[in-house]
């Protein structure tokens, strides 16, 4: 049944590289072997990207996460974003014995990212603080365990309540993508290190994500979580969980917002 599928792929992807123009075929064709979320796969490789693709002579095929990566291919790029141990071995070894093929990201690259205090710190060192406007990382610490020391910890740190708290391992996973507000420091115990503690920092309720691939910077607005204002202070108390905070679905590129939240 297995070779009978992978025949299948096979005459397919011959197929798909018959269709392209003569010009293409002559000319350089990359292929870019991809292995994605059946989630990600469906939002990211839309007919229209695998269109314009086609047409710059770029060729998207799946890679059977059943088979050796090294038995596939040829690739010129392999495009990812898979989770997990034995993912990485794999794609460390791939890319051991075949170092012409480009691997976005190289894993070691991702773990840095996989770090929230490790991805700020990068931000906090660039010391932007005397650029042109103001830019800055919140005051922040880290909690690898026991969230019964959490309160002391705080105030000797001196961070100002309310406090975000957020996973420390980023991994893509939907716990990672949780979000906390801890208002008092008696609910800092109800935390589930290991964490990142943040203060929260009042930015209209809207935030910015900027995607930068070279020279190309594209920005995109995202509600957040809202101000809070000194009655919420002095009335709110506990934890404010929050499962998913600035996904693509709260974007808020279309609303109508305050000129000094919107950036114009």
């Amino acid at each position: 049944m297995r070779m009978m599928k992978e025949e299948i792929e096979e005459q397919t992807r011959e197929e798909e590289l018959l269709s392209f123009p003569q010009t293409q075929q002559q000319s350089k064709l990359v292929v870019v072997g991809y292995a994605l979320t059946s989630k990600k796969t469906k939002s990211f490789l839309q007919p229209k990207l695998e269109g314009l693709a086609r047409n710059k002579g770029i060729l998207f095929v799946a890679i059977d996460q059943n088979r050796p990566l090294s038995d596939q291919g040829p690739f010129d790029i392999v495009l990812h974003k898979l989770t997990g141990k034995e993912w990485r071995q794999i794609l460390e070894e791939y890319r051991q014995t075949h170092p012409e093929v480009t691997v976005l990201d190289p894993p070691y690259a991702i773990q840095h990212l996989h770090n929230r205090q490790s991805m700020l710190q990068c931000v906090a060192d660039m010391n932007l603080s005397n650029s042109y406007g103001k830019v800055d990382v919140p005051r922040q610490l880290v909690i690898e365990r026991d969230a019964s020391s959490i309160p002391d910890v705080v105030l000797k740190a001196g961070l100002t309540l309310p406090l975000v708290a957020k996973p420390l391992v980023a991994d893509g996973s939907a716990k990672s993508h949780e979000l906390s507000l801890a208002y008092d420091q008696y609910s800092l115990k109800k935390l589930e290190p290991p964490l990142v503690l943040q203060e929260f920092v009042n930015h209209g309720g809207v935030l910015f994500k900027v995607y930068i691939v070279g020279e190309a910077i594209k920005v995109v607005r995202r509600f957040s979580l809202p101000d809070v204002t000194k009655q919420d202070l002095s009335t709110s108390a506990g934890v404010f969980r929050f499962p998913r905070v600035s996904c693509a679905a709260a974007s808020a590129d279309d609303a109508d917002l305050d000129p000094c939240v919107a950036g114009e």
